[in-house]
């Protein structure tokens, strides 16, 4: 066995135990070597080197003691002319001698002493092995020249009188101050003085020129006219400047050449630096230049940064934050990676933007670039997104970095981002204001489909306006809608606004009902002085408070109003007449409304979720007394408001006994139990019990759990909501929660279809798998047998997302090109279709449901380019695709995140309408439909005071749909020429049997593709059958009267009908009605109380949140489904 302490070595002698006790006194017997670095730094030329030339801060005390001494050498110099007395003898001999006194040749050979030591020291201390670089160079000769002879005279004295040119040390100093300019930018780290530069060396240059001419033509013409300096400087500046009077001129041959020999110097030194100033500028015209720390002191401005700089992009940001009228004086500083646009450019030189709007070149990653655009003196920065990218998470990775460079540089700068995906949010959360694109724009899409137009409605009120546009038209409904598109949310303390202080102690819904019978304005939510969260709608329970903040619409905000009494209000009523259209109630809602009726208050039956109960007065009550509605409580009453538990859904769940109490009726309520990226917010929705199968998911696709293979198979009863997009991105994700929130009625819930380009992956299935009704399918809306297969033909919405594959094309507005192809063929195919489109730019608005003969859309073009030459920022909202709500673009929301920055709740207002938050205690936008058995209530004022005794709701605004009025003018008669075509044909089908070649004369005059071809299909039909008898020329002459009388609609139709046919799909329930060319749609928002209501009025409500008014033995049951941590115990819990 092998001795093991033999083998392991003794412990050195400093970590023995002994030498602890006794201290480290075998450290001199260790082999260790102590080493000392950087010891070439220790030489005496290195040290010398260290300090005048290494060091910034003493290399700029010499190079300015340096500079000093040339500029004090020239000043001698000067000194000496003046003293030097009049030449008189020999005239070349004043030219190699002067007269210099001693106390002057002292200091002169003082500082020739100490020049030519630094010189020779510098040349030393720079020297690296070739001695000739440092003797050839220019300033070591000058420096020879003026140095050298003054030495001498020191050991020869005759030579003191010796002429030595010390002018030229001019050139010296110039050189020196160049060096000093550099140390300094060096030492106080600035980088961005190269034009200060050029500047500098232009004007040094030019001074040097001059000050040598002047000292060598007065010293050649000592020989000659004997010039003073004065008259030098006079013959200078005439030559130089190109004017010569000629009353001086040089008379020697030497000065003559030396005359010659500067203007050469001149020709040839000075373009040079005017060239290269002048590029220097056109790059800092380029870059932009910077924003002075001055000014940034003085003046108030924010940063806008950005990846690329559209002119649109641009336009939408100042006419949005300039708006204001307190954002006047405020400047715009915009930091972009890129050159500036041509367009920009144009723009930003225009004399409104350019006293307030500055372009820097510069990334925001760079603390150069944040110090030039004075980052952290300003008041906001902005940083936007770039969606035009293919990539549109790297755009967002742009941004991140973007956002957390801004935040490490200027902490307390406030932060305003836009990010598109939701799932890169949360990086970011540290902003003050956040808009995610995607998050808006399936939530705004969602909505859509439930409340029509919503997407128009937040538009409108996200811009700012003052509801001057379409003033000037002749069409009655233009003008109401523009007027009502001035309202804007605004917020007040109550204690200091004359709309609500007077309300003080009472309920919300008194408060919203007397304030806008009152003033006009919509009162919509409040906020607690101790809490951050605003409540939309609280209802009738809240109790208003002295420090409420209250946010009301209307279309200025009240510090802007002034308030007449009520002998001026009844004077100027006559004139308020844009408001009240005609009364165009039925007869027998005329009669209904003479009789009375009397709202019982005690009603607590369960109000439907999707609408309140508005029907006509009971017929007993019709001869006692006229038609009332019951008033608005101060303090809500309990047994006065409709109350019923929206965890049981007892009402929805009772049947008729018909009706098959089917599975589909049996969902959950309670959270999503997994959410597809991080910082969504929690919803309670409508779930099933069990998440189904991923492979149940796929529509087109039968599995062991149903054979199903097209949406009509299925059996839905209410119509479909179909999404055509090109992934299945998490933004999808807020499409489906608005359409499976709680408080959306069972029976009301739409199945939806995903139709997809691409596969979703797992965890977006795993998503969705617990929302009922929600499938997926792999197709695109180019193909019509996947339209057929998902069910377009009864299919009550088909939203179509724009493509992020098309979002960068070459040209910017070719981006949408196939998204609106793709949906004016399904508005072809399918005409009575509602379709939603969303677009990248607002103004391809225009090219949706086009027809190039429709006059009334020619009109409305002339309208919008007159409302553009205003000034409007709403010049599009007139197009009836956007006015409808059938189209929109997410740009248009980038004024949420501008508006923000005055005013800070309007993207969480914005959010809670959209139902992207959810605050217990805040109601939720939805919409209700008048019909003919409604108009009993006669005006928007009723039915405010209606909705706010009832149950609760405050509505907000109208959607009117109302007939397209023909007129003989041209401008404003609309009518397709599909329409007119089907007309005629009915009208003349009998003028056809009879006149046959009449008729066809005519159509073939309308129709010469359908002439050509039928011409074709003759000839051919004559060469294969030369002869026909009777019975079968009869049958191809009926066969070409068919074809002509058929119109473009009826082909369509029939290809339709023919896919579904070759699919084995039925045809029952392929609508082939018209397709809504005479009707326009358009939203009042917070109309005046005198307004009329009419038949399909959709009303929108914000409705108080159905769970605050539980009964207080369930509090239990509310939190073991809202109050959940875990996912494993949520899941557990509400499923």
């Amino acid at each position: 066995m092998v001795d093991l302490e033999s083998e392991v070595p003794p412990l050195p002698p400093r970590y023995r135990f002994r030498d602890l006790l006794l201290g480290d006194q075998g450290w001199q017997n260790d082999d260790r070597v102590q080493v000392e670095f950087y010891m070439n730094e220790n030489t005496f030329k290195e040290r010398l080197k260290l300090f005048f030339i290494k060091n910034q801060r003493s290399s700029l005390r010499i190079r300015l003691f340096n500079f000093s001494l040339k500029v004090l050498s020239c000043l001698l110099y000067i000194i000496r002319v003046l003293l030097d007395p009049p030449p008189q003898g020999n005239k070349w001999y004043h030219i190699f001698w002067v007269t210099r006194c001693l106390p002057l040749w002292g200091l002169q050979v003082s500082v020739a002493l100490i020049s030519l030591f630094e010189t020779v020291l510098l040349g030393y201390l720079s020297y690296k092995g070739n001695i000739w670089e440092q003797i050839l160079r220019i300033p070591f000769i000058l420096e020879i020249i003026n140095a050298v002879p003054f030495i001498i005279s020191i050991f020869w004295p005759s030579l003191r009188n010796l002429f030595i040119p010390v002018f030229l040390n001019c050139w010296l100093a110039k050189h020196a101050l160049e060096n000093m300019i550099n140390d300094l930018h060096r030492a106080i780290q600035r980088t961005q003085s190269a034009m200060f530069n050029q500047v500098l060396i232009l004007i040094s240059t030019l001074l040097c020129l001059i000050f040598t001419c002047i000292c060598g033509i007065q010293h050649l013409e000592r020989a000659g006219k004997k010039l003073t300096l004065f008259d030098s400087l006079y013959f200078c500046i005439v030559t130089f400047s190109t004017v010569g009077f000629g009353d001086v001129t040089p008379e020697t041959a030497l000065s003559k050449l030396f005359v010659v020999i500067m203007i050469c110097v001149a020709l040839v030194v000075l373009p040079i630096q005017f060239e290269q100033l002048a590029f220097l500028w056109m790059e800092r015209q380029k870059s932009g230049g910077n924003y002075s720390r001055h000014r940034a002191q003085t003046e108030k401005h924010v940063v806008l940064c950005v990846s690329s700089l559209k002119i649109d992009l641009l336009m939408d940001f100042l006419n949005e934050f300039y708006a204001h009228p307190r954002l006047q004086d405020y400047y715009v500083v915009i930091l972009c990676p890129t050159e500036i646009d041509v367009q920009v450019r144009r723009v930003l030189q225009i004399p409104m933007w350019s006293q307030r709007v500055i372009y820097l070149q510069g990334s925001a990653l760079k603390d150069q670039d944040l110090l030039r655009a004075k980052m952290d003196d300003a008041e906001a920065c902005f940083i936007l997104s770039s969606r035009c990218e293919v990539d549109r998470t790297s755009s967002d990775h742009q941004t991140i970095l973007r956002a957390w460079a801004v935040k490490d540089f200027a902490p307390n700068c406030p932060l305003y981002v836009q990010i598109l995906k939701p799932e890169n949010k949360f990086h970011i959360k540290f902003a003050d204001h956040v808009v995610c694109e995607e998050e808006f724009k399936y939530a705004m899409l969602a909505l859509n489909c439930i409340c029509p137009a919503t997407s128009t409605l937040i538009t409108l009120l996200v811009h700012t306006s003052r509801g001057q546009e379409g003033q000037q038209s002749p069409e009655q409904w233009q003008k109401m809608y523009g007027r009502c598109s001035g309202n804007e949310v605004y917020h007040i303390i109550m204690e200091e606004s004359t709309f609500f202080a007077e309300y003080e102690g009472k309920s919300f819904t008194y408060a919203s009902f007397h304030a806008h019978k009152k003033f006009g304005v919509c009162l919509i939510g409040v906020r607690r002085e101790d809490n951050k969260n605003i409540l939309l709608n609280p209802g009738p329970r809240y109790i208003m408070n002295a420090t409420d903040t209250c946010f009301y619409i209307n279309i200025t905000k009240e510090e802007n109003s002034a308030f007449k009494n009520q002998d001026q209000l009844r004077r100027n009523n006559a004139s308020r007449s844009f408001y009240h259209g005609p009364s165009r109630l039925p007869v027998h809602s005329i009669i209904a409304s003479m009789g009375t009726v009397a709202i019982d208050l005690q009603d607590t039956s369960c109000r439907s979720a999707s609408g309140p109960n508005l029907a006509l007065p009971p017929e007993g009550s019709k001869e006692t007394r006229r038609p009332s509605i019951a008033p608005v409580l101060e303090v809500a009453d309990t047994s006065s408001i409709q109350t019923c538990d929206l965890l049981s859904d007892q009402s929805e769940d009772e049947t008729t006994p018909d009706e098959d109490v089917s599975t589909n009726l049996e969902y959950a309520k309670g959270y999503p139990p997994y959410s597809p990226y991080i910082g969504s917010s929690p919803t309670f929705c409508h779930l099933l019990h069990e998440k189904i199968p991923v492979c149940c998911l796929r529509l087109d696709k039968s599995c062991q759990h149903n054979y199903y293979e097209d949406a009509k198979a299925y059996g839905f009863k209410n119509k479909l909501i179909i999404v055509a997009a090109e992934t299945a991105g998490n933004g999808l994700y807020n499409f489906i929660v608005p359409l499976r929130a709680y408080y959306r009625p069972k029976k009301e819930l739409n199945p939806i279809v995903l139709l997809l380009d691409n596969p979703p992956d797992m965890h977006f299935l795993d998503a969705i798998c617990w929302f009922p009704m929600v499938y997926y399918m792999v197709g695109s809306i180019d193909n019509l047998d996947d339209l057929l297969r998902c069910g377009v033909t009864f299919a009550a919405n088909m939203v179509v997302v724009d493509k992020e594959s098309t979002m960068s094309a070459e040209e910017d507005y070719m981006a949408d090109a196939k998204t609106i192809v793709n949906v004016q063929t399904l508005f072809r195919l399918f005409s009575s279709l509602s379709i939603i489109t969303e677009l990248t730019h607002p103004a391809n608005m225009r090219f949706m449901q086009f027809r190039a003969k429709d006059c009334y859309s020619l009109a409305l073009s002339k309208l919008e380019k007159k409302e553009r030459e205003r000034g409007s920022n709403l010049a599009f909202m007139f197009r009836l695709p956007f006015a409808a709500g059938r189209v929109f673009s997410i740009s248009m929301l980038d004024t949420l995140l501008y508006q923000s920055f005055v005013k800070d709740y309007m993207i969480s207002i914005t959010r809670l309408l959209l139902g992207l938050d959810t605050t217990p205690g805040s109601g939720f936008l939805c919409s209700m439909k008048i019909t003919e058995d409604d108009l009993w209530i006669r005006t928007y004022a009723r039915l405010y005071q209606k909705l706010c005794s009832s149950t609760g709701d405050i509505p907000i605004g109208i959607y009117r749909t109302e007939s397209q009025k023909l007129r003989t003018s041209e401008s404003q008669i609309s009518i397709s020429v599909e329409d007119w075509e089907d007309t005629k044909d009915s009208k003349e089908q009998s003028h056809h049997r009879n006149n046959h070649r009449n008729s066809t004369s005519s159509d073939q005059s309308d129709h010469p593709l359908l002439r050509r071809k039928s011409m074709q299909w003759a000839r051919r039909l004559s060469r294969k059958v030369p002869k026909h008898s009777g019975k079968t020329a009869e049958k191809i002459s009926q066969q070409r009267l068919n074809l002509y009388r058929r119109s473009e609609r009826q082909e369509l139709a029939e290809l339709v009908k023919n896919r579904m046919k070759h699919l084995g799909l039925t045809t029952v329930g392929y609508d082939e009605m018209n397709d809504r060319q005479g009707t326009l749609s358009y939203i009042l928002i917070n109309p005046s109380p005198d307004t009329r209501l009419e038949v399909n009025d959709v009303v929108y409500l914000i409705r108080p949140d159905p769970l605050a008014y539980l009964p207080n033995s369930a509090p239990s049951r509310k939190s073991s489904i809202c109050n959940t941590t875990g996912p494993d115990t949520r899941e557990e819990t509400q499923l």
